[in-house]
């Protein structure tokens, strides 16, 4: 009998260091996860059903993908293997197009290349979610046997599906533009240039040192394309080339960063200006009754721009797994770590490819009329204020760290931020649907959220100020004086 995994799930899923023993991905846990998830399904009448199992490019996805699909067709399932390493959105796609009973992508997204991790889909094609986690790691305990069968992968009909539908989904007909693009070593690169290519978007750049998937990501230090560096050889790519906008995936290719030329040199966009973009874009071809949502430490500006428009808007907590179950008539979702669910009725997921497919679309039909994204957020913010957002990331080596420091905010909240009072709420106590383990602080045109995060060693700190923009002369203005409050607040929170 193999020993029992002490990895818990965590974010849909496990996520840890690739290794020997219990608290660490290997064979033995991912088949005792797997023969777990095999039970509850059929306790719950689902067995024999269809599961899809895909897998990312990292070190151990291979082995532990044909673990899980042939624990699963050992105990009777009809298991629909992708036929090598395919971007993460294509499991929940797959999960709706095929009426499967569950998924399961073989990835760790942007962790470090020592880490992998089994994200698990529900029927629908939704992440994992409570209380269905806590079930699947009772079953897993009571596990005593694993069987194994062999399976043959599928072919690629599914992905040129994908493709397909993903070509119908831009609004507008200008294609020439040109575009900047890196999948950070990771398995999106031909998706996403095939997928761009299906929309009718030509003029595509590659970063040539990044395309092939390499699972030690050789040219970056952490391969998330939020992090400071990261995106260095994509933006001196869009440069070199005059790009119109610069694309960057996360090693997986659920997440999408967008880099936009600006007066001082090419920038990256935050998650927050991307989702208010694509929210805004989706928005004004949606049905009357759409709703959008965000999260609880994203940007409050999607909702104002819903509410403006006369649509209908959510804040969940974080994690796409809360975004997707948001209510009917969801048509966009987005976090502020550059997730964005852009097509929820067939990806109930994030999705940087149709997310990328999408931007395209907007900076090509804002090219047309000599316009960019810059100039889109500029009317935003004249017309809702400047939203301007930051976050601190506190890494720890010891985990109980974590509670200490959310421990010592909760007994000695502060009064002020950033010279404005704050009033102070602590989520671990409220009742319904946003209980979690964070405490929030609300002051005039400011809002700060603490929480542990749900992937890494880590204590995040999201903010946001919202400055008033009495006419576009004032706008430079407005910038920076939010920036002048960022800083005050990063400093609140690096002092944590």
């Amino acid at each position: 009998m193999t020993t029992q995994s002490t990895v818990h799930f965590g974010t849909a899923g496990l996520r840890g260091p690739v290794g020997d023993g219990p608290e660490c991905i290997n064979i033995d846990v991912v088949e005792r996860t797997t023969a777990g998830l095999a039970r509850w399904l059929q306790d719950r009448c689902l067995g024999g059903g269809t599961v899809v199992v895909g897998r990312d490019a990292r070190h151990g996805s291979a082995e532990f993908a044909v673990a899980t699909a042939e624990v699963l067709a050992a105990e009777g399932f009809a298991v629909a293997l992708l036929p090598r390493p395919l971007p993460t959105p294509l499991v929940p796609f797959a999960v709706r197009r095929l009426g499967a009973v569950a998924g399961v992508q073989i990835t760790a997204s942007h962790n470090p290349p020592t880490d992998n991790g089994y994200k698990v889909y529900l029927s629908g094609g939704a992440p994992l979610a409570a209380p269905a986690d806590r079930e699947i790691e009772t079953a897993i305990a009571r596990i005593t046997q694993i069987r194994r069968s062999p399976v043959t992968p599928i072919d690629d009909t599914l992905l040129h599906e994908y493709l397909s539908r993903v070509a119908t989904l831009p609004f507008g007909t200008r294609r020439d533009i040109r575009i900047a693009l890196t999948p950070l070593h990771g398995v999106g690169g031909e998706t996403v240039v095939a997928a761009l290519r299906a929309a009718g978007f030509t003029d595509i750049h590659t970063v040539a040192s990044q395309f092939v998937p390499d699972p030690d990501f050789p040219t970056v230090a952490f391969p998330n394309p939020e992090e400071p560096g990261t995106p260095d050889e994509l933006l001196a790519l869009a440069a070199a080339v005059n790009a119109d906008i610069a694309i960057a995936l996360d090693p997986d290719a659920d997440r999408c960063a967008v880099g936009v030329p600006a007066p001082d040199g090419w920038r990256m966009l935050t998650g927050d200006e991307t989702g208010a973009l694509l929210g805004q874009r989706i928005l004004a071809h949606a049905p009357t009754g759409s709703l959008v949502a965000t999260t609880i430490v994203s940007s409050t500006l999607l909702g104002k721009i819903a509410d403006a428009r006369g649509f209908r808007s959510a804040r969940t907590l974080t994690g796409f797994k809360w975004l997707v179950r948001a209510g009917d008539g969801l048509v966009y979702a987005y976090e502020e770590a550059v997730g964005h669910c852009a097509d929820p009725d067939v990806v109930r997921d994030k999705d940087g490819i149709s997310a990328a497919v999408l931007v395209a679309d907007l900076a090509a039909e804002l090219a047309s009329e000599n316009r960019t994204l810059l100039d889109t957020l500029d009317d935003l913010a004249v017309e809702f204020g400047v939203h301007a957002t930051g976050q601190v990331s506190l890494r720890v080596e010891d985990l109980a760290d974590i509670t200490r420091i959310m421990n010592r905010v909760r007994a000695h909240p502060p009064a002020e931020i950033a010279g404005s009072p704050v009033e102070t709420v602590d989520l671990s106590e409220v009742r319904g649907p946003l209980r979690t383990d964070a405490v929030t602080f609300t002051g005039r045109d400011l809002h700060v959220t603490v929480r542990p995060s749900g992937t890494e060693p880590k204590l995040k700190c999201y903010f946001e100020v919202v400055e008033p923009v009495p006419g576009r002369a004032a706008l430079s203005a407005a910038r920076a004086a939010a920036l002048t409050r960022l800083e005050s607040i990063r400093r609140f929170a690096q002092a944590l």
